[in-house]
């Protein structure tokens, strides 16, 4: 196959093709023998077959006494069998049956007389209670065929057929090479510029999970000769090779240079997005990947093109995610050039699964953290619009997402330990939060898309918060304000206030960089009105336009450097170490429309809030006023 540089090849053909090279070059699994003991969870080589007998033996299947059935013939409830001492022999399950008898009787059958004999008021039928040789197995039977994965019960089934060793294949070896000059292994203090490796960590997990045993190799720098001599160690050592990062275009891209030093470039460039740089390569019968940079792209190439080969070295059938029909609470547009992986979250609401799609950048590996599933975007297609009926990849179980509590609106970080007491109350329950703002809740909640959302929206006119808008989106009612906390919002600045900013005004001083909440977010609405109500055009202010989507993203913007101010709650600023100026208290209350109200998640939120739990660590986390949270404030 020739070598194509940054091909655009579509998921489909790239993965066959890859499948059909390798399995022509022989990439296959060894078969190796391991102690039966140590084999769950192996697959099997060759079939398995019993060496003996199981049970070996005729073996009482009860606590009783074995006899010989005939002296038990006619015996009835009015005419009972007495057998003497002699007659019969007291035998425990699993016993030997002794020679000369045929049958056992169960001891609560059993009447026992002072001298040791016992009588009898039903006949004992020839081989009752009596496990036969070879009941259970017999040898020279096949135990297990080949290429089954083996299970606790196997285990069993092999030694109780006298198997000790089984033959097994061997899983493969998949070294892991992580490139880059920036690159530094994990640390809790990196400096500017440097780029933790964690990659290596996700994909060694990943690789576990598909019965390959990871082997991660010491970084290398962005050097073609390095990365080559790395490249080729592995090959020695390894059935299968992962390069990560360097296979871009980059002017430190060598991961195709290398792989084309020791082997071949199949494709370079796959139709999929995150992931399109991938490099499918191989030297003789050995995989060679080149893995994207970016987390979320390398955990897509791994799951879409390394597994198919592990599913072959297993000689296993690919076990797909379910895939269901989901609302999706969001539009979504994608390029035509591109198999687009969306990462989405989900929760039934109203009979309906709705899909809400995470932060779409190849870096962040907390999507697929969160992600319940994966809508996935075909080639040629420009995206979904909001509301559109779409096929999800499920990776979370079916049944969770009947369990789930759909949370969308305004951020606020107490929604995070809401989530975990509630799983802590309730195993069984989740929940899930997506951050679009106030104005993104109320319209997610018009559309029946959520179980709640968090509001904060304030009404200019008469400073009051909520119930205008509330009234205004929802005239026909249905849906209940539940108070929640009232929660101070001011400046967050940086740490030891350099930049003296004292005011509302002082943010539109030269040199002062500042980040906003995006537009439709409480917040946003806030400083808005705020501006608007000291006279400052927000024009003036350097960096009102660049918008994040919680307050802790603000607070670590403003921690690390990149802007010098921004509007947010207490809380945040609080987790950053950030100096804090006050500007007001306002209310933040939960929207919960009546359809969820008396369902026993949503009931056991409010328990949630109104508990002793909630309230520490509302303490802990500081700039919250506790009132009543958990009780409605008004029903419309």
């Amino acid at each position: 196959m020739a070598f194509q540089y940054l091909s655009n090849v579509s998921l489909e053909e790239a993965r066959e093709r890859y499948r059909a090279c390798m399995h022509s070059r022989g990439f296959a699994a060894p078969e190796e023998t391991v102690s039966v003991q140590d084999a769950c969870g192996r697959i099997t080589a060759a079939p398995v077959y019993a060496h003996i007998c199981a049970p070996h033996y005729p073996a009482s299947a009860m606590d009783g006494i074995a006899l010989l059935a005939r002296q038990t013939f006619g015996a009835t409830e009015t005419t009972p069998v007495t057998l003497d001492v002699g007659d019969f022999t007291v035998v425990d399950t699993g016993d030997p049956i002794p020679e000369g008898c045929d049958a056992v009787v169960m001891v609560e059958d059993i009447v026992q007389n002072e001298d040791g004999s016992v009588r009898l008021y039903a006949p004992a039928a020839p081989w009752q209670h009596v496990r036969q040789i070879g009941e259970d197995i017999c040898a020279g039977e096949m135990v297990l065929s080949s290429h089954v994965r083996i299970t606790p019960a196997a285990v069993g089934a092999m030694l109780a057929a006298g198997v000790l060793t089984v033959p097994v294949l061997r899983r493969p070896a998949v070294g892991i090479i992580p490139t880059g000059d920036e690159i530094v292994p994990p640390t809790d203090a990196p400096r500017p510029g440097d780029i933790v490796e964690f990659n290596s960590f996700i994909f060694s997990a990943m690789l576990r999970e598909w019965d390959a045993v990871p082997k991660t190799y010491p970084i290398v720098p962005d050097r073609r000769e390095d990365i080559a001599a790395a490249l080729r160690r592995a090959l020695d050592e390894c059935d299968a090779v992962l390069l990560n990062a360097g296979s871009s275009a980059g002017r430190e891209d060598y991961s195709a240079e290398a792989v084309r030093e020791t082997g071949e470039v199949l494709i370079h460039g796959v139709a999929i997005k995150p992931g399109k740089p991938a490099i499918l390569g191989c030297c003789g019968a050995k995989p060679v990947l080149g893995v994207p940079g970016y987390p979320v792209s390398g955990i897509l190439v791994l799951t879409e093109l390394l597994r198919p080969l592990l599913d072959d070295w297993f000689y296993a059938a690919p076990e797909p995610d379910p895939v269901r029909e989901a609302v999706l609470a969001r539009s979504v547009v994608s390029g035509l050039k591109y198999r687009e992986f969306v990462r989405v979250r989900l929760g039934v609401v109203q009979d309906r699964l709705i899909a809400s799609p995470l932060n779409r950048g190849s870096g962040v590996v907390s999507s697929f953290m969160k992600a319940d599933g994966i809508l996935e975007i075909p080639q040629d297609t420009e995206g979904y619009e909001a509301g559109a009926n779409v096929r999800v990849r499920l990776l979370k179980r079916p049944e969770a997402l009947e369990h789930t509590l759909v949370a969308i609106g305004s951020h606020d970080p107490l929604l995070d330990e809401c989530a975990d007491l509630l799983h802590l109350a309730d195993p069984s329950v989740y929940m899930s939060s997506t951050h679009v703002g106030s104005m993104g809740g109320i319209m997610a909640l018009r559309r029946g898309e959520a179980h709640l959302g968090g509001i904060h929206l304030l009404d200019e006119r008469d400073g009051s918060y909520n119930t205008a808008f509330v009234r205004k989106y929802f005239p026909g009612g249905g849906v209940r304000l539940v108070e929640c906390v009232e929660r101070t919002q001011g400046l967050m600045l940086a740490p030891g206030n350099p930049k003296g900013i004292r005011t509302l005004s002082d943010l539109t001083e030269k040199g002062v960089r500042y980040v906003n909440r995006q537009k439709g977010s409480g917040t946003r609405i806030l400083i808005d009105y705020l501006c608007k109500k000291e006279g400052i055009d927000s024009a003036s202010i350097y960096g009102y336009e660049r918008e994040e989507f919680t307050h802790t993203s603000v607070a670590a913007q403003i921690a690390s450097g990149s802007a010098d101010a921004g509007m947010g709650i207490y809380s945040a600023a609080g987790l950053y170490g950030l100096e804090f100026l006050p500007i007001c208290t306002e209310q933040y209350d939960l929207l919960i429309p009546d359809s969820a109200f008396d369902t026993p998640p949503v009931r056991r939120l409010l328990e949630i809030l109104q508990g002793p739990a909630f309230r520490a660590r509302l303490e802990a986390l500081g700039g919250y006023r506790i009132g009543n949270p958990g009780t409605v404030r008004e029903r419309f």
